[in-house]
Parts: structure tokens; C-alpha cells; sequence
């Protein structure tokens, strides 16, 4: 591992370091300080049931200059759990910025990472930060390939001139039900689960293949917020004979649904179908996003690919490979939006 810059320390982070965080966090991601700030970095980074999210601090002129974070996730390999973190919130102060923050805070992380026994990280950097993971050893997998399905004539115009980054912020709705709601009856998960054992659309006979492990903590944990507005759809029987997880977001011009969850039998194309129209009818949005890989069974309820726009996947190995072949990351939207 190299070693951080002279003037530079970096440890793991501590509750008490949490306000100099936020402040950080202020100045260069433009993180709004307050209550509801606290509680969704506590709700994503504490209540995780993979377990609480690994940080760490750079100290230099006496000050905090960055922070590094890691989420934990895990993954399914045929009957193995695969233990794996995804790169997330990361900040160096401005002040600071230039002098390596970044690149000692995450090799510290890795090497500490690699020593706790996690397998691999995976992230979808942008553009401007994928070049730094690159130098230090992380792997493009590949482009994520994205399906749309326009809701009429203004959703095909508005495809058309979506051609830039979507909000983070949701859009409210009042379609379908509240993913706090549906998804707190854990048996009702559970369910959900049994009908998607492999996430939805994505089974190509590849046991080999990669699928983040859910259970109904994971369902109400990653969609439960209320203020993150999920919404669950289902067919006409109801949402326990399957369902699909959404919520809005801007982009551009255009209003997206975007598909995050897909829990429905790979057979069941009628209630896949239902679900799709109902979001599309109840929401008004000019189309509906999802990822091709769970998308595939959905062409015949009018999904389409569209190249060269989904983000880019990349990954680096600690104590396990993660596969090469983006084929083998069974992935939905839900597995990889920033949130």
C-alpha cells in the first residue's frame, strides 16, 4: 500500500468525528446540514442489515480534510454469500483538495477491507472519479445496459431530450402502495421473494452469476424510508401474487419511473404487464426505466434498450475475484442508483 502523504493521517473514523463529516460533506457534496441529513446517513450507513458501513478519516493542519465510506453489501453465488462493499460517499475539504486525500483514504479502507475478509467492492463511478479507481486497481466491467418503455407519444419525445444526468431527489407519488407500507409485513416480503429467488428477468441458467442476497430485512431497509418515496405496484390479484418496486425522478424534461425491484415468477407475464401499466397509468411519468438484464422477459410489454447510456460498472478484488464478465452481475436498478 502506499503511504499516505507526510502531513497526512489517516485512522478509522469515530462517532465523535461525525459533525467535522457533515461539515466536510457540506463544503465539497453539498450536504444540507440538519436533522434529516443525520437521519438518512444513520438509516444508510447504521441500520444496514449487512452491517454498519466502514469509515475512515484524514487529518491534516490539525483539521479533518476527508472522509471515505464504504456500504456493505451482500451477494448470492449459486449457495454462497459473497461479502462485499459498494464505494459510496467520499468527500476531501476544499482546502485540502490536491494533496491525496482521496487516493490515502481509500487504500487504507482496501487494505483494511482485505483484512476484515471482504471478497471485493463494486461501484458506478462518473466519469471525473472513474480514472482515479483505475490507477488504483479497479476493473471496468462493462456498461449496464438500460431498457426504456415510453407511456405515449410525449414519453417518446421526451426520451429524445433526456439526455442528461437524473436528480437524486425522487418524485412524489401517490400510485401504487408505499414501500414502508407493503414491504413491513415481512411475510408479505417473504412472498416476494419466493417468487423471484434469482432477482426477476435476470436468470440465464448462469449459477454462477452474482445476485445481491435479499430477505425481507433487505427489502424494507433499501426501499422502507419514506422520504426516498418507493412505491410498490402489483397485477390484478394483488401484491402478493408478485410485484414491482418504483419511484419517480426527474430528468431533464422528462419525468422516469424507474424500475427497481421486479418480484414477480419469471412465467408470470400477465402480472409483469399489469404492474408496468399501472405504474405507467397512475403516475403519468414519460416512461419507464429499468436495467436489460431484468428486462429482458419485459420486451414484449414494450421495453426497449437504449445504448451507450447506463452507468458504467466497475469493480476490485480483495480477497475474492468478482467476475469479469458483466453477464454474470444479475443487477437491477435498485442494486446500484445513488441513494
Amino acid at each position: 500500500m502506499s503511504a499516505p502523504p507526510p502531513d497526512v493521517t489517516v485512522r478509522r473514523a469515530e462517532e465523535h468525528d461525525l459533525p467535522a463529516i457533515f461539515t466536510v460533506a457540506e463544503r465539497s457534496l453539498g450536504w444540507h446540514p440538519g436533522p434529516e441529513t443525520e437521519a438518512h446517513f444513520a438509516w444508510k450507513h447504521r441500520a444496514n442489515p449487512f452491517g454498519a458501513s466502514p469509515m475512515w478519516v484524514a487529518e491534516a493542519d490539525g483539521r479533518l480534510a476527508g472522509f471515505r465510506t464504504f456500504l456493505r453489501w451482500e451477494f448470492r453465488r449459486a449457495d454462497a454469500v459473497l461479502r462485499a462493499v459498494r464505494a459510496v460517499d467520499t468527500a476531501t475539504d476544499p482546502d485540502f483538495q490536491g494533496r491525496g486525500i482521496f487516493t490515502a483514504l481509500t487504500l487504507a479502507a482496501l487494505e483494511e477491507l482485505r483484512a476484515d475478509g471482504v471478497d471485493f467492492v463494486f461501484n458506478t463511478p462518473n466519469d471525473q472519479s472513474r480514472p482515479g479507481y483505475l490507477k488504483m486497481g479497479w476493473q471496468v466491467v462493462g456498461r449496464l445496459p438500460v431498457a426504456l418503455r415510453p407511456t405515449g407519444v410525449r414519453g417518446l419525445l421526451r426520451i429524445a431530450r433526456a439526455r442528461t444526468p437524473a436528480d437524486r431527489g425522487a418524485v412524489p407519488t401517490s400510485a401504487g402502495t408505499p414501500a414502508a407500507t407493503a414491504l413491513a409485513d415481512r411475510g408479505l416480503a417473504a412472498a416476494l421473494l419466493a417468487h423471484a429467488p434469482t432477482p426477476a428477468g435476470a436468470g440465464d441458467g448462469d449459477g454462477d452469476g452474482l445476485t445481491t442476497h435479499r430477505t425481507p430485512e433487505y427489502l424494507h431497509w433499501r426501499y422502507g424510508p419514506e422520504a426516498l418515496h418507493y412505491r410498490v405496484a402489483g397485477g390484478p390479484a394483488g401484491l402478493d401474487a408478485g410485484a414491482v418496486v418504483f419511484h419517480l425522478r426527474r430528468r431533464g424534461p422528462a419525468i422516469e419511473a424507474v424500475i427497481c425491484e421486479t418480484l414477480v415468477a419469471p412465467g408470470d407475464t400477465a402480472t409483469r404487464r399489469a404492474a408496468y401499466a399501472r405504474i405507467a397509468r397512475e403516475t403519468g411519468a414519460d416512461y419507464l426505466i429499468g436495467l436489460r438484464d431484468r428486462a429482458e422477459r419485459r420486451l414484449r410489454a414494450g421495453f426497449w434498450p437504449v445504448p451507450a447510456i447506463g452507468p458504467i460498472l466497475t469493480s476490485r478484488a480483495l480477497t475474492t475475484l468478482p467476475p469479469a464478465a458483466l453477464a454474470a452481475w444479475h443487477l437491477g436498478l435498485g442494486d446500484i442508483e445513488l441513494f
